[in-house]
This record gives C-alpha cells, structure tokens and sequence, in this order.
C-alpha cells in the first residue's frame, strides 16, 4: 500500500513539475501572428497618356498589407533573441506583393539586449525607420502618389543581406546598417544588385542614422549610400523634426539625393522616354526634397493630417539621353475614423503638379488628383 501511495505521490509530482516548466517555458518564449487589412477604391485622374480617369481597387492609402510573425526567446542574462518574418500582399487580389520573395518585408534573426538590438537578413533601412515610425506625416504612404518622394530618394528602403544595430541611450537612439548585398533579385539594371564576386564595393548599401527625444520634440538626422552592380551609387542625406503638442503634431524634413545609378530616374518616370533610355548611369542626377505636415486628433476617434512634398531635380533623363531640371509638388489631405482600437474607415486626396524634367513622371497632363475611401483594420 504504501508502495502504491508513493507511485501515485511521485506521479503527481512529476506532473506538477512538467506543468511548470511547461508554463515557465512558455513565459521565456514566445511567437505573435500579426498584420494589417488594408484596401481602398480609388479614382484617379489623367492616369494615362490620353488622359483618362480611372476607377479601381487597390491597396491602403497608408499602410500597405501585410501579415507576419514575430518571436522571441529570453536566453538569460537580459539577453533575447528574436525573429522577424514579414509578407506583403495585395489584398484587392490576394497576390503577394513581391513575386520574387515570399517574406519581401522582413526576415530576419537577431539578439537584443539593454545594449542594443543586433539582427542579421532582410530589413528595413535605419532610414525607413526613421520616416515610416516617426518622422514623415504620412509613415511613408502607400500611393505612388503620395510616397514617390521618399520611394525614389530614400532608395533602398530594404536591404537583402543586412547587419543592422540599433540602440537607444538616454532618449539618444543611433542605428547601423551594412548590406553584402541591396536587392538579390535585381540583375542591377536601374536599381541595386546582390554581391558581386570580387568587387566588395559594388552591389552594397550602409547607412546611419542619430534621432534625439526631448519631451515634445523629436530631432533626426542620417546618411545612406546605395550601390549598384557596376558600383555607381546614390548618396542620400536626410533630417527631419517632430514637435507634438496637445493633440497636434507638426513635421518638417528634408531629402537631397545625388544618383549616378540611374534609379530615380527609372523609378519616378510613367512616361517612356525616348528611344527607351529611361536610365542615366553617371548623370550626377540631384534632388532636393522638401517636406512638411500636420496631425490632428480631432476627436477621440477622428484624426486629420495634412501632408505636402516637394522636389527639385536637376540632371534629370528626360528622354534620348538628354539631362533637364524640373519640379514637382504634392499636396494630401487624409481623415482617419476609428470603429474601434483595431478597425478604421478613411478618406484621402491628394494632387500632384510636374513641370520640365519632371513631366515624364506622370503618365499623361501635367497634374492629377486622385480621391479614395478606405478600410483597414489591424491584428
């Protein structure tokens, strides 16, 4: 009997224990299913070249869709480590966003610590982070027209083959970057490539960014240089501010590119240029861009911005291999109406005006304004 009695003890033990090391196994680690639903029916003026409206579906004004998964394990000592896998899809279709990779907007592992964050694959440049989490108006917007200023200029949004380090000290934040390789998938024709065999200047990208927070103002400033295969490159510097008060939040920043590469010239252009020369390798391409907006909590669930950019381009292709200068400016107005904490409908305008070597970036007269209404919800 007592035999018995003491199997039957340690059996119930034995599970206690088991149940505990289950529960604190699963306190030390953990993986979260999250994304974003975003879709929007959007009309868009002289969208080609004999100027026709257009009507369609299309993915958010703001927030392009994603799914992803994300997870971390304490291993001791203040140390984490962690991973990122990220998908973008259109979800007017249900397409993936990028054909070419199935996690197109993060992969990657890394260790964190109180010293800082250090993670290695595919990810967001220490630029990307800087305009989409704090400092542009509109978190980087999801139209052409309204994010081809920091889509063409902050070239490299992403980088293939990345270390990157980031670390916030006493409201001081500096982040690092280095890519083997910017875009795997690119043979660098007008834009970046993977490694390429003896020639480790070429095809890379590196970047470094110092933001401050001061109560109420946030400051940032940064500089990032993209290679391409045949190891031309575009130079960006960056600087921006944030000032919140009450429930408002004003921003002002400031882009200027220089590019030999021939990829703002390929990625702004809708119009083909003559003799199909769309890309100016070594042209000393310069943009100065300009920006500022405005948010505004409303309401507890309305929120307003206004957001206008700004460029200035000199040694622009404008077709047969002819270089020009130009401008172009935008304005957008978004309202954002929140169902609940998680589910939002909005709206959203916005113009856009070209002139002289900028004309090629719109497919048809030189202005077009396009209205949407949208819904997006986040989990």
């Amino acid at each position: 009997m007592r035999h018995i009695r003491f199997l039957k003890t340690a059996a119930l033990l034995g599970g206690a224990a088991l149940a505990v090391t289950s529960e604190q196994a699963a306190a030390q680690s953990s993986i979260t299913l999250y994304g974003v639903a975003d879709v929007s029916v959007r009309y868009l003026t002289n969208s080609n070249a004999n100027n026709d409206g257009r009507l369609f579906m299309t993915n958010g004004a703001v927030t392009n869709s994603r799914w992803g998964l994300r997870g971390s394990e304490d291993l001791g000592g203040g140390i984490k480590a962690i991973f990122d896998l990220e998908s973008g899809v259109n979800l007017q279709d249900g397409t993936a966003s990028d054909s070419h990779r199935l996690f197109n907007r993060n992969a990657y592992v890394g260790l964190s610590s109180r010293y800082g964050t250090l993670t290695l694959g595919r990810q967001k440049s220490p630029l990307f982070d800087l305009l989409g989490d704090t400092y542009d108006p509109l978190t980087v917007g999801n139209y052409n027209e309204n994010s081809w200023l920091l889509g063409a200029l902050g070239a490299g949004l992403y980088g293939d083959n990345a270390v990157k380090y980031t670390g916030t000290f006493n409201g001081l934040t500096v982040a690092a970057m280095y890519s083997f390789g910017t875009d795997s998938t690119s043979t660098g024709e007008g834009g970046f490539s993977g490694q390429v065999p003896g020639h480790l200047g070429a095809g890379n990208m590196y970047g470094f960014t110092l933001s401050y927070v001061a109560g109420p103002l946030s400051v940032a400033a940064g500089v990032q240089q993209n290679s391409d295969n045949s190891n031309h490159k575009q130079t960006i510097f960056n600087a921006n501010a944030v000032y919140a008060f009450s429930s408002t939040k004003l921003f002002v920043g400031y882009l200027h590119s220089k590019d030999d590469t021939g990829f703002v010239d390929s990625a702004l252009a809708q119009q083909p240029l003559v003799q199909g020369v769309d890309i100016v390798k070594g042209s000393g391409r310069i943009d100065n861009g300009p920006f500022a907006g405005v948010t505004w909590q409303a309401t507890r669930a309305l929120m307003l911005t206004g957001a206008a950019y700004y460029d200035h381009m000199s040694n622009a292709a404008i077709g047969d291999g002819q270089l020009g200068s130009g401008y172009r400016y935008t304005f957008v107005a978004l309202a954002e109406y929140a169902l609940s904490k998680r589910t939002e409908v909005y709206g959203t305008v916005d113009f856009n005006k070209v002139s002289g070597a900028a004309s090629v970036e719109l497919p048809g007269r030189d202005n077009q304004t396009g209205v949407a209404l949208g819904l997006r919800t986040i989990f």
